[in-house]
């Protein structure tokens, strides 16, 4: 399933966000000195530590183990999550996972081309 089925029109005319994850699909929209990227993962991946501007994100649908600061959190449709500037975190994400996740960073991602 991909993420232009998932998402009405409105999000998916939207460009797509380069980001670097094998399955992942996504929309990004910028927001002045933020943007919001609404994201479909199609396979199940993990994402190694790293850390960045403060992020905030809100779970559509299925699963991810996220862990913040070395805290692991099973999250789940309707859940929501925070990290802060700067703190380390990591991620396990189950195939059919979707999310809606605002960067406090006008340059996370780039438009893929």
């Amino acid at each position: 399933m991909t993420a232009t089925k998932i998402f009405p029109n409105i999000i998916s005319q939207h460009p797509t966000a380069d980001i670097p994850i094998d399955g992942v699909t996504s929309h990004l929209v910028q927001a002045g000195q933020q943007q919001f990227v609404f994201m479909q993962f199609d396979k199940d991946c993990e994402i190694p530590e790293h850390s960045h501007e403060a992020q905030w994100g809100v779970v559509l649908d299925g699963t991810m183990e996220l862990t913040i600061a070395g805290q692991k959190r099973i999250l789940t449709k309707g859940d929501s999550y925070f990290i802060d500037k700067n703190v380390r975190h990591s991620a396990k994400i189950k195939a059919g996972y979707t999310d809606l996740t605002l960067f406090n960073q006008a340059d996370r991602y780039k438009i893929r081309k």
